[in-house]
C-alpha cells in the first residue's frame, strides 16, 4: 500500500500499533486513515472509536483495511463507524481511485 499511495504523491505515515496511529493522526491529521483492524495492541473497533471521538479528526474519512471476506469486512466497518472499507489483498489497479475516492468526499 505505501509503495502504491507514494508513487501517485501521497505522503505516507505508517505506525504498526493503534496506539501509536492514534497518536500520530492526532498530530498530523491526514487526509485519510487507514486502519488494520487487527492491530496487535488495540481491536479495531476500539481505536476508531477513539478517533472518531477526537475532535481534530472529524473530518478525516477512517477506512478499514482487512482481510476478512467482503460481506464481514462491510459489516464490521458499517457496526465501527468507519467510511468504508477495502478488501485484502490489496488490487493494485483500483487501490488508488480507492483512495481518492475516500478523499474526495
Amino acid at each position: 500500500m505505501r509503495r502504491i499511495l507514494e508513487a501517485q504523491r501521497h505522503q505516507v505515515l505508517h505506525e504498526s500499533e493503534g496506539e501509536a496511529g492514534l497518536k500520530t493522526a492526532i498530530e498530523e491529521v491526514p487526509d485519510i486513515v487507514l486502519i488494520d483492524l487487527g492491530l496487535p495492541d488495540i481491536d479495531g473497533q476500539t481505536l476508531i472509536a477513539f478517533m472518531k471521538r477526537a475532535p481534530e479528526l472529524q473530518d478525516v474519512p477512517l477506512v478499514a483495511v482487512t482481510a476478512w471476506p467482503e460481506d464481514t469486512a462491510r459489516q464490521m466497518a458499517e457496526a465501527y463507524g468507519c467510511d468504508g472499507y477495502i478488501s485484502k489483498p490489496i488490487n493494485t489497479r483500483t487501490f488508488p481511485d480507492q483512495i481518492a475516492a475516500f478523499i474526495r468526499k
